[in-house]
């Protein structure tokens, strides 16, 4: 715990004091007492007073000034607070090989199931927008708290031939930008920080299978990524036994976690395997707890102006009740 205005705390000296002098107070009374020798007359000016309890009063107001003294300081902790404002691109392969069946009932259906759990769960000041990528890419819902809309656009995903990946991460960087000059333009704070989440199951096919490095590759969109401060979050879905049926014939269709990792590191985000509906659910779980909240310090003052209110009353109506006077 940390203060804002630690100065303050300087007040818990006078709480010392108050201490000192209520038990220098103690010992005057009893030396006074002892002065009286005459027993009878002891009893009239000295009756007999409660034992420990008669301090209860004293004690619950020192106690008091303490804690409204911390209150004062401002004391401030970490906590975890929802963002206001963040954009998030979703961005899905609807490539061929996501009919694989390895991941029930299909890595397509599965991979709706959690991306529509994943929009349920982001904290309503994320804006979620929607990428669709095979051959090439479509933004199909810019940025919005409308979280309808995403799901909406998420149950009619189509699979298509081929795998762009690098085409996916410049369309949902572009439909960031859009968004953010909107943003800037209407908000004094200016844009808000984005991330690109990005699923896939295989290696990209266009602009070739190795053409990760060339100008529209995923490698070089990755680069660019991270000029413009947008890390992608990827996540490889799927097996290494998936397969699917093409002109008659099976043709297998690993998971290729390799890229998803190159992809990820180059762009400053954070690389995630998902081989189940489940662990995808689970993967967009943490990812939506890291981009929905966020560390902040706060004010933790109330709970000890409530405490210190609360032994400010204790203190007077015990020193009431058992002196009928203030302690």
């Amino acid at each position: 715990m940390t203060f804002s205005h630690p100065w303050w705390l300087l007040g818990l000296l006078l709480v010392i004091a108050l201490v000192a002098g209520y038990l220098l107070l103690l010992r005057r009374r009893r030396r006074d007492t002892v002065l009286f020798t005459n027993l009878a007359l002891l009893d009239t000016v000295a009756p007999r007073r409660p034992g420990w309890p008669r301090h209860l009063p004293a004690a619950a107001l020192i106690a008091a000034v303490a804690v409204l003294t911390v209150a004062l300081a401002g004391p401030e902790a970490e906590a975890r607070v929802p963002r206001n404002r963040a954009t998030v691109m979703l961005v899905i392969d609807v490539s061929l090989s996501m009919k694989a069946t390895d991941v029930a009932p299909t890595r397509l259906a599965a991979a709706q199931a959690a991306a529509k759990a994943f929009a349920d769960q982001l904290t309503p000041g994320i804006n979620l927008g929607l990428v669709s990528f095979a051959g090439t890419a479509a933004v199909l819902v810019s940025p919005t708290t409308d979280r309808e809309a995403v799901k909406r656009a998420v149950d009619g995903l189509r699979l298509a031939e081929s795998t762009a990946t690098g085409e996916a991460i410049y369309a949902a960087m572009q439909s960031i930008d859009n968004f953010s000059r909107a943003v800037a333009a209407a908000d004094a704070a200016g844009p808000p920080p984005a991330r690109i989440v990005l699923m896939s199951d295989g290696k990209q096919t266009v602009p070739g299978p190795d053409g990760e490095n060339e100008p529209r590759g995923s490698f070089t969109a990755a680069r660019k990524a991270a000029e413009a401060k947008i890390p992608v979050s990827t996540i490889s879905f799927g097996t290494d036994y998936g397969t699917i049926e093409i002109e008659g014939g099976r043709t297998r269709v690993a998971v290729d976690d390799a890229s998803m990792r190159e992809i990820a590191a180059l762009s400053g985000g954070q690389f995630f395997t998902a081989a189940s509906e489940q662990e995808l659910r689970q993967v967009y779980a943490q990812l939506g707890e890291q981009i929905g909240y966020e560390v902040r310090r706060v004010d933790t003052s109330r709970p000890w102006l409530i405490a210190g209110t609360v032994l400010l009353v204790l203190g007077t109506a015990t020193g009431l009740l058992l002196g009928r006077r203030f302690p």
